[in-house]
């Protein structure tokens, strides 16, 4: 039997409520309980190569993020 979101109420939910419950379920997930498409996990595998072969390519995230910023 499918559940809806309007069966258990979750469509009378604001945006910020639904955000959190999806992090909530999230969360509850153990990895072996979800599998990764092997299209992912070659992705992951081509990134990481990626990475690994050009390592100064990359931007630490305190720089990212302070460029974000700066950009609003």
């Amino acid at each position: 039997m499918a559940t809806t979101m309007q069966d258990l109420g979750i469509d009378q939910f604001s945006a910020e409520q639904r955000l959190h419950l999806l992090g909530e379920i999230w969360d509850s997930l153990e990895l072996e309980e979800v599998p990764i498409p092997e299209s992912h996990q070659a992705e992951l595998d081509r990134r990481l190569a990626s990475a690994e072969a050009d390592p100064g390519a990359s931007r630490p995230w305190e720089e990212v993020r302070a460029r974000l910023r700066d950009e609003q």
